[in-house]
């Protein structure tokens, strides 16, 4: 085998294939081996640019879950009911009968003011509560009123009746009659009054005689009777004899008017008390027993609701004047925060709603609450408007207080089964939201529209985004949008 290659070498017939190629040929064999090396290199380096590029970015992906919407916000913790307690009379302390973290009920007295040093308006108002509590009891309990006032009708009756007789007369045609009917009267008047006088004789005779005996109840019928005749003759001699002026009708005519006056008024009254006493006289009786009730209690101050003391400064022997700080009573039964929502979300807050309640007090601890009132009204302030909306603590302990800062977030919808992405893929371009979507190593740009959200996630109510899909959170800061509507391809070949 050797000599046979050999024997080639020397008949010149073995060459290698370089060698055996003219020299432009080995020119363009060299030139194409550089290009191909070149497309290679940039090939290659194009892949790890990409592949450089796409390990830059934070991403996140697309999820289908559930979205608990929020709204946070932050106040103050206070009790359902504060009450700050001031003296409102001149006095020296007493008695001082509570003390901070007491319960107290309404009504009890928190303190007292020595009697001897009150002003003498608070004094006298003692008496007068006796005064008014007993006239209270008449007329709640007394029938005197009633009695009166039903006699009183009985005696406006009568004078009217007797003004009405008197006016009549006088107004009658036939006065001054005939002379035949001034006699006939006259002598009816004096029959009657010899009539009168024999019957009070023969009764006078009797006056030791017992009412129930038969002579002399018989003797007062006769003069009782005579007395009764003699009055009647009186007045009809004198319808004959008089005969009235015009003064004397004018005269008889006010009476009468003054007599229906009258009996009208005692009509009313009685109609008011007959069926016991009248509502208003008893709130007008009440209210003078409350206001020296309440003039009393100027010497007292006294707690009014069931509740905390939270504030003591009165003590024993101090001197005290009208707005001197005494208590403040707090029912921490209820502890509600109060919290500013913008008017961007005030729509969505609702009672009822639940609510998370955190505090710096109190690391580590959440709290829950709801809503329990929504304002109606917002204030403005350096043209921001915003809403109270007050949460109630419903699992509050010993370690939350009035005053403490309060974080509150609000549960105002939770969402099944919705596409959720990330809200710091979430970007803003020319009035659009939109996302970054990386797609087989390369970015494209989404158009989206949200719809719920809290702190972290947004719900995607329309757009190009799929379960998945890998969102940059940090895009390309050189960023030019083209002119099409659709996805931007914004990274890549193609």
């Amino acid at each position: 085998m050797a000599s046979n290659i050999e024997a080639k070498g020397k008949s010149g017939k073995s060459k290698s294939l370089i060698g055996g190629m003219s020299k432009k040929a080995r020119i363009w064999l060299i030139i194409g081996v550089v290009v191909l090396a070149i497309v290679l290199f940039v090939v290659i380096s194009g892949v790890r640019a990409r592949a450089n590029a796409a390990s830059a970015y934070q991403t996140t992906t697309v999820e289908r879950g559930t979205l608990t919407a929020t709204i946070g916000a932050t106040g103050n913790v206070r009790a359902s009911q504060t009450a700050i307690i001031n003296w409102q009379t001149s006095g020296t302390v007493e008695t001082v009968k509570v003390g901070v973290g007491d319960r107290v009920l309404a009504g009890d007295v928190l303190a007292s003011l020595a009697p001897t040093s009150l002003a003498q308006n608070v004094t006298l108002a003692q008496a007068d509560l006796v005064t008014a509590q007993r006239n209270l009891d008449s007329v709640l309990q007394s029938s005197t009123l009633r009695a009166q006032a039903q006699l009183d009708v009985v005696n406006a009756q009568k004078s009217y009746n007797s003004a009405n007789y008197t006016l009549n007369s006088m107004l009658a045609p036939n006065h001054g009659g005939t002379s035949a009917n001034i006699l006939n009267a006259r002598a009816q008047l004096t029959l009657a009054q010899d009539t009168y006088d024999k019957a009070k004789a023969y009764y006078d005779m009797l006056p030791d005689r017992s009412d129930t005996d038969v002579r002399k109840a018989q003797a007062y019928t006769s003069f009782y009777n005579a007395q009764q005749a003699l009055l009647r003759a009186q007045s009809n001699y004198n319808f004959f004899i008089l005969v009235p002026s015009g003064t004397d009708i004018d005269a008889a005519r006010a009476k009468l008017a003054l007599a229906q006056a009258q009996l009208d008024d005692a009509q009313r009254e009685w109609t008011r008390l007959k069926d016991g006493p009248d509502p208003s006289d008893v709130d007008a009786a009440k209210a003078r027993v409350d206001a020296a009730q309440a003039t009393i209690n100027f010497s007292r101050l006294m707690a009014p609701f069931a509740g905390t003391v939270t504030v003591t400064d009165p003590m024993v022997g101090d001197q005290v004047s009208p707005g001197t700080s005494g208590f403040r009573v707090d029912d921490l039964s209820h502890l509600l925060v109060d919290v500013q929502v913008s008017e961007v979300d005030i729509n969505s807050v609702t009672v009822g709603q639940l609510a998370v309640v955190t505090f710096d007090a109190v690391l580590g601890r959440e709290y829950h609450g709801k809503v329990v009132e929504v304002s109606r009204v917002g204030t403005s302030v350096q043209s921001v408007v915003n809403f109270n909306v007050t949460v109630e603590l419903t699992d509050p302990d010993a370690d939350v207080k009035p005053g403490m800062t309060a974080s509150v977030t609000i549960t105002i919808q939770s969402l099944d089964n919705v596409l959720l992405v990330s809200n710091r893929a979430v970007h803003l371009v020319n009035g659009q939201r939109v996302v970054y979507v990386l797609r087989n190593g390369q970015l494209f740009e989404i158009p989206l529209t949200l719809g719920a959200s809290n702190d972290t996630l947004s719900e995607v109510t329309s757009g190009d985004l799929s379960t998945s899909d890998v969102l940059v959170l940090n895009p390309p800061a050189n960023f030019t949008p083209g002119q099409d509507s659709g996805a931007r391809r914004i990274f890549g070949g193609g």
